[in-house]
């Protein structure tokens, strides 16, 4: 039976802890979130949270290269708070250049834009705040400037994580299963001395498993 989305080895499915806790020590898994990968998260969020979008940007591609490829929705999410960020500081004075915001528009959300009506909208009105006075700003424009906006980011990039966190442990408990399958398929063709019949203790109990000794 294929595993449950969000499923996790700290929560195994039909109150089998034990046997996760086996599955996970076996396969060379960490079954809670291990120590680095806490504080990677906790890293990028403050990123996010302090408007340094572009060091939570590289270090998301450090934790895993393929993320925002994934994702469209949460990559355009990022580059659109890096642009609100970017506006943020070139119109933090009178008279500022504005022209690196317009650059990264064009080069970075501009071709994704078009993709997704979503897309073109968020980055409308996000061009629109080089257009009008941030002092005045109506309700929808203003929300951009707003830290509830870093927050939301942070909360997908966070979620995202989590879940490709555990999609990997996921597939090393697959690749684990198959891994047993095969070598009890061939052991029993080698005509190892084996029981007819090899319990995998779903209900968590220990023993010696014939198939776990050398």
């Amino acid at each position: 039976m294929p595993l449950k989305k969000g499923w996790s080895v700290s929560k195994c499915p039909r109150g089998y802890p034990k046997t996760a806790a086996n599955f996970s020590k076996e396969a060379n898994l960490v079954p809670h979130p291990s120590h680095g990968s806490i504080k990677l998260r906790q890293q990028i969020q403050n990123h996010i949270h302090t408007g340094q979008v572009q060091s939570a940007i590289e270090a998301l591609n450090d934790f895993d290269q393929e993320i925002l490829d994934r994702d469209e929705a949460l990559h355009f999410a990022l580059l659109r708070l890096q642009l609100v960020e970017l506006i943020r500081t070139c119109t933090a004075t009178p008279g500022g250049d504005i022209s690196p915001a317009l650059e990264f528009a064009t080069t970075h959300l501009g071709p994704r834009a078009p993709t997704d009506p979503q897309f073109l909208k968020d980055l409308e009105e996000t061009m629109a705040l080089l257009i009008f006075p941030h002092n005045d700003l109506e309700p929808p424009l203003a929300a951009l400037f707003h830290p509830d906006l870093r927050r939301h980011v942070a909360d997908m990039v966070n979620k995202a994580m989590l879940n490709r966190e555990s999609e990997r442990k996921e597939a090393a408990i697959r690749q684990l299963t198959r891994m047993r399958v095969w070598a009890e398929s061939s052991a029993r063709e080698a005509k190892k001395p084996l029981p007819e019949k090899i319990d995998i203790r779903l209900d968590g109990s220990q023993g010696d498993d014939p198939m776990l000794i050398s």
